[in-house]
Order: structure tokens, then C-alpha cells, then sequence
């Protein structure tokens, strides 16, 4: 098997750009990931990898190399996953990043499920708002929401990820009730300061239109600008999957939905390569199950199910009423 961690060893420093990174990555010392690829180049009679101003970068030849052991090491995986399926079925680690608020909310639920059905899989989950080096850090998967950067990761798009205005009836008691997003200007909003966009967009007339909100209280945690926004301290911007309890409760309140916000998405990222490790295309499935077509989260599957409850629909009209609703 020297051969397979030869290459495994070369395919990380290439992705790494360096050395010292892929150690690091693949739990070894330098030394060994250096003697690995100075072995391969021997076998082969050609140089790999070449030195740049920012560390090293595969040579023409070492490109065309790592795209055919990217492929063997993928089947490779696969060959020994279909073996195991055949007779012990999901098995092994998985090593997964996921967002705080969606994380508690309504993931965890999930992966208890998913912990179920599969009695072998091991879960190892870091639950924060950091983004985290998939590869750097050894992790199989990330569930992150919002525009993704473009980037050699693979993502599994899983469900839209809808925005609201909110604000508390003690807050529009002492402040009023802004009529539209111009006049957000006027009023002290509560920020997310987890991104770097500085603006909400709204859809006026046809066009989409940003609006600066400023405050003096700002959070990288949805959670934390959800209480404040309860205590009337300001309006925010949070998405439904954080806000629905509160709106349903009525200590929130869901303004200036005739301007649609930008939507964003939910998804699953891996790292790169064609195959799809059976311990992250078991959990996209069940994600997709459960969250997939209407989530529970959305205020407009919520008011649907409020009118099934209370006998204003119909089971079976659930789904025109849906797409009329959506």
C-alpha cells in the first residue's frame, strides 16, 4: 500500500500548496510527506512539483498525475465501501461541521436519526459559525448556508433559505412600524456581523433595492439578535429557520414581507473529487428527506399546516394551496 500513500501524500501537498500543510492534514511529519514525493518522482523518472513565491504547485506532469490518482483513490474507496455494504452496511467516522442556531435547531434531531439507522456510524460534529478548512482541518462535510465562495469544494444545494424583517410590538409601540424598506434608514437595527455584506435587499417594484441598515448593537450569532430583538432593542434581519418560533409566538413580528428578500440556500460541502463517500451521501439523503421540499421552519408551510389544523384545507389540496402560497 506504499504505493496508494505515496500518491494520497502527493494529492495533498497539491491541494495544500505546501508541504508543511499537507503534514498536517494527513497527521504525518513533514518529513515523511517529503521523502513519499521525492519516492514517487524516482519511481516515475519526473518531477511532480515545482517551488513558486508561495510555496509549490504541480508541474504539467504532476497535474495529469494527480487527476488519474485522484481517480484511483476514489475507486479505490469505493470498491472497499461496496464490499462493506454488502456486509456490515454504513460504517466509520464522520467528521462534520455545522452552523449554531440551524445546527441546535434542526439538524441535531437529524443526526439522531441518522445515528439510528446507521449503528456503526461514528459522528464527530463541531457546531459554530466559523467556517472551517475541509481539508486543512480533516473534515468529511460542512452544512453552510448562504452564497458559497467559489472554491474546489463539491456542494449539495438542499433547500432555499428564506430571509425576514423582524421586530418586536414593544419596539413598533415606542417607534412605529416602518411602511418600507427606505425607511428601515430611520429605525435602530440589530446586524449580523457573521458576513461581510453590509446591506438588506429587497425586491421594489420590479428591482432589487439595498438598504444600509446602522445600529449600535451588532452579533456574529442569529440567536443573540433574535432575544435582543424580542427585548424591543431594535429590527433584524434573521432567517425563518431561527425566527418561526418567535413569529408563531407573537414576540415577533413579520414585517415588510411584500418586499421579498434575497434568498440564500442550504447546503452540504465535501471535499473535492468525483466520489461521493457513502457516509456523506447518507446524510445528504436524509437531509434532503426531511427538509427537501416544504421545511417545517417556513412561515408559509407553517400557515398551511395552520389551516389543515383548523380545518380550513384539505389534506389532499395541500399541495396547489402550497405552490399558490410559496
Amino acid at each position: 500500500m506504499s504505493e496508494i500513500d505515496d500518491i494520497r501524500s502527493f494529492i495533498a501537498v497539491v491541494d495544500a500548496g505546501g508541504f508543511g500543510r499537507a503534514a498536517h492534514s494527513l497527521g504525518l511529519a513533514k518529513s515523511i510527506v517529503s521523502r513519499r514525493i521525492a519516492r514517487l518522482e524516482a519511481d516515475l523518472g519526473t518531477r511532480l512539483l515545482s517551488r513558486t513565491t508561495r510555496g509549490v504547485a504541480a508541474t504539467e506532469a504532476g497535474l495529469e498525475f494527480k487527476l488519474r490518482g485522484e481517480r484511483i483513490l476514489s475507486e479505490l474507496a469505493e470498491a472497499r465501501e461496496a464490499v462493506a455494504r454488502q456486509s456490515e452496511g454504513i460504517a466509520g467516522r464522520l467528521r462534520l461541521s455545522m452552523p449554531l442556531s440551524f445546527g441546535v435547531r434542526h439538524l441535531a434531531p437529524v443526526l439522531a436519526e441518522l445515528a439510528e439507522r446507521h449503528p456503526r456510524l461514528e459522528l464527530d460534529v463541531e457546531a459554530s459559525d466559523r467556517q472551517v478548512d475541509l481539508i486543512g482541518e480533516r473534515f468529511d462535510a460542512a452544512i453552510r448556508i448562504g452564497a458559497l465562495k467559489d472554491s474546489s469544494l463539491v456542494a449539495r444545494r438542499i433547500v432555499p433559505v428564506k430571509m425576514a424583517v423582524l421586530g418586536s410590538p414593544a419596539y413598533f409601540d415606542r417607534h412605529g412600524r416602518p411602511e418600507s424598506p427606505l425607511e428601515l434608514t430611520r429605525h435602530e437595527c440589530l446586524i449580523y456581523s457573521g458576513t461581510s455584506a453590509a446591506e438588506w435587499c429587497f425586491r421594489m417594484n420590479r428591482r432589487w433595492v439595498a438598504v444600509r441598515p446602522s445600529g449600535r448593537l451588532r452579533s456574529d450569532n442569529g440567536d443573540t439578535l433574535l432575544r435582543w430583538a424580542e427585548s424591543g432593542l431594535g429590527l433584524t434581519v434573521l432567517p425563518t429557520f431561527i425566527a418561526s418560533d418567535a413569529i408563531r409566538a407573537g414576540t415577533l413580528e413579520h414585517i415588510l414581507w411584500r418586499y421579498p428578500m434575497r434568498e440564500s440556500a442550504l447546503h452540504v460541502v465535501r471535499p473535492p473529487g468525483p466520489y461521493v463517500p457513502g457516509k456523506v451521501r447518507v446524510l445528504i439523503d436524509l437531509m434532503l428527506e426531511r427538509f427537501g421540499n416544504a421545511p417545517s421552519w417556513d412561515p408559509c408551510q407553517a400557515a398551511i399546516q395552520a389551516k389543515v389544523a383548523a380545518g380550513e384545507l384539505a389534506p389532499e389540496e395541500l399541495q396547489a394551496d402550497e405552490h399558490q402560497m410559496a
